[in-house]
């Protein structure tokens, strides 16, 4: 049995960040949840199809400027999951939203559902992201918290920080990539310890970074 699906029963929940280039995802609906769901799915590089009775506008025309998305304009139907990986339940009809979550628990995919994320066995995040750096916040269901985080942490973690991070995926990857991985574990050493928010906000951190290059 879906231990999430229990009522009373405790979910840990566990981060974990997708490839998003490599995750096919099917959200049935096609109001301004499926929507935002959409942009955040591509945004990520995914390949998303939507299939809803009822488009909005605002989807077409996302739907018009990315490649990556399909519009099937009809209602759910058996075998529509497909071969995607990610599914999302994001209809205005609880009913509607428990088949498709009974369909792709059987077979056994990832699957969020908007209105009752219990009966899901993921949850989407509030993102964050500054290049490669990626910050996911989940609030215990509750959507408008975990904007507010991120929002928060957003005002801090913002482009300095991506810099900083693109600048030692570069680093990692030219010393491990020329076997010189004592090397690195040097360089992660002086330039990853306490200080490194510090030198990241004081404008420190690519002068030290550049010696190691």
């Amino acid at each position: 049995r879906h231990r999430s699906a229990r009522r009373g029963v405790p979910v840990s929940e566990l981060p974990l960040m997708l490839h998003g280039e490599m995750i096919e995802a099917l959200i049935v609906g096609g109001g301004p949840v499926a929507e935002r769901k959409a942009r955040a799915l591509l945004g990520a590089g995914a390949l998303v199809r939507i299939i809803a009775p009822e488009i909005a506008d605002e989807t077409r025309a996302l739907a018009s400027s990315h490649e990556r998305l399909e519009l099937t304009p009809r209602a759910y139907a058996d075998g529509d999951i497909g071969s995607a990986q990610l599914v999302i339940a994001a209809t205005g009809d609880r009913a509607i939203n428990r088949r498709v979550a009974a369909d792709a628990h059987a077979l056994h995919r990832m699957v969020n559902v908007a209105d009752e994320p219990s009966r899901g066995n993921c949850r989407t995040t509030a993102t964050h992201r500054a290049g490669d750096l990626v910050i996911g916040i989940s609030a215990g269901g509750v959507p408008q918290a975990a904007a507010r985080i991120r929002d928060s942490l957003a005002a801090r973690f913002g482009d300095r920080y991506g810099a900083a991070v693109a600048t030692l995926a570069t680093l990692r990857r030219r010393l491990v990539d020329d076997g010189q991985q004592d090397d690195w574990r040097r360089a992660a050493s002086a330039l990853l310890d306490e200080k490194f928010c510090e030198r990241v906000e004081n404008g420190s951190f690519a002068a030290e970074a550049d010696q190691w290059r």
